[in-house]
């Protein structure tokens, strides 16, 4: 019997599910970014299928699996575009302040978690503080920060609630030189799209979900800089004080619309829009940012 590339479809389409299910629980960026491929694939060739098996298109079929191609492209870039500009004018804001976190709820209880937190004191990574902000009222964005023995190199652990109950953890590895640069590494797999002060050197890298090959890369990086000097402002105020110079300088460069203007125009300006739409297609589809080094 002739092979039926419906069955192919039905099966992809079932792998589609199950990486849907299984990564409700896992929050895996990485598992997320093939499943977006499987589902645009599925699209394309089962709608060029159907349309050429009730010949409603008189086309090859490679010609409109092409097309099918194209029109998921367009329909998400829409999507995308709107759910943007609702945040740009939405009350949340896009560099909250996070507080000293008292609630005792530092780490998810999870075993993986619970492991990772071992592995980091093991490696010689210290408790500093706990932090905590609220972007939205029922949504908490927590972060632990640790440091290594000298402290010269400071990991921020954050974790993030999706839907379903999942949590998804990202690192950000910083030190300090003595020139005054900050080295940031980290596997963050939000979209930012916008500027750092002069004084960062950002790298991203979304597809390593390892801390500790992520920590192997900050350590090169720190080699290359210099010599890297210890940290002495504690978390809360240095992270605050982040948020708010990335707030300025975000301002200033044309990502952000001025404060005094954001509540008739928004807080993103079109091209802050446009940079962040562009970093959501680089991390959703390639697991790339374009601070990536």
């Amino acid at each position: 019997m002739p092979f039926d590339p419906s069955f192919l479809l039905f099966g992809a389409a079932v792998a589609s599910l199950l990486l849907f299910q299984i990564n409700i629980r896992r929050a895996s960026p990485v598992l997320a970014i093939l499943n977006r491929w499987l589902r645009w694939i599925v699209f394309s060739l089962s709608c060029a299928l159907v349309l050429s098996h009730y010949q409603v298109v008189d086309r090859p079929y490679w010609v409109i699996a092409t097309a099918c191609f194209l029109l998921w492209f367009l329909a998400e870039t829409v999507y995308v575009w709107f759910a943007i500009h609702a945040l740009s004018e939405s009350e949340i804001p896009l560099f909250p302040r996070f507080g000293v976190n008292l609630s005792g709820d530092e780490w998810p209880t999870q075993p993986r978690f619970l492991k990772m937190r071992e592995e980091l004191r093991a490696a010689g990574f210290r408790p500093v503080q706990a932090l905590r902000a609220e972007p939205i009222p029922g949504m908490s964005l927590r972060m632990s920060v640790y440091q290594n023995a000298d402290a010269t190199i400071r990991a921020q652990i954050t974790f993030l609630p999706h839907a379903g109950g999942a949590i998804a953890t990202s690192f950000s590895f910083s030190s300090l030189t003595a020139d005054g640069r900050r080295i940031v590494t980290d596997n963050m797999h939000l979209p930012f799209g916008g500027f750092y002060p002069e004084n960062w050197a950002v790298a991203r890298h979304p597809w390593i979900r390892s801390w500790s090959r992520l920590l192997n890369k900050h350590q090169v990086r720190v080699r290359e800089a210099g010599a890297a000097l210890p940290w002495e402002t504690e978390p809360l105020v240095d992270v605050n004080a982040q948020q708010h110079e990335l707030d300025q300088v975000n301002t200033q460069l044309g990502f952000l619309v001025p404060p005094e203007q954001r509540e008739d125009f928004g807080k993103m300006s079109h091209e802050g829009r446009y940079r962040v739409w562009k970093e959501v297609w680089l991390l959703n589809y390639l697991g790339r940012s374009s601070r990536y080094e």
